[in-house]
């Protein structure tokens, strides 16, 4: 994840990543913004750009908010999965005021290239 913001004027950039051996591109994909968002130290406006289309739509088609109200059931009557991280996620994004923007992966955009080369080494890390 690579994290831009502005303060007192001067801009700083941070780069967060990480992994796991046993687990999923979705998990991931939700643990990297459960933890840009933790990075955060106080209530922030933020632009979250993801090619995850699990997360980007999940949040702005309402989806997640549904499965919670139906107590984690999705509409399919199947249970929602990766509910301990949406229960992470959601008070984070009260706190802050989030928009998603989502972008094709792999398509040459600078940011989601960088983050998928920081992606890859941490997944070769835990491959070994």
């Amino acid at each position: 994840m690579v994290l831009r913001f502005t303060a007192n004027g001067k801009s700083y950039e941070k780069e967060l990543s990480g992994g796991d051996k046993d687990t999923t591109n979705n998990r991931m994909e939700l643990l990297g913004v459960i933890k840009g968002l933790s990075a955060l130290k106080e209530p922030c406006k933020v632009t979250l750009t993801t090619d995850s289309k699990y997360v980007c739509d999940s949040v702005t088609k309402g989806w997640v908010y549904g499965w919670k109200k139906k107590g984690w059931i999705k509409s399919d009557k199947k249970p929602a999965l990766n509910v301990d991280l949406w229960e992470m996620l959601l008070p984070l994004l009260e706190k802050h005021e989030v928009t998603f923007v989502w972008v094709k992966g792999h398509a040459g955009h600078p940011e989601n290239e960088r983050c998928d080369r920081l992606a890859v080494e941490q997944r070769d890390k835990y491959s070994l």
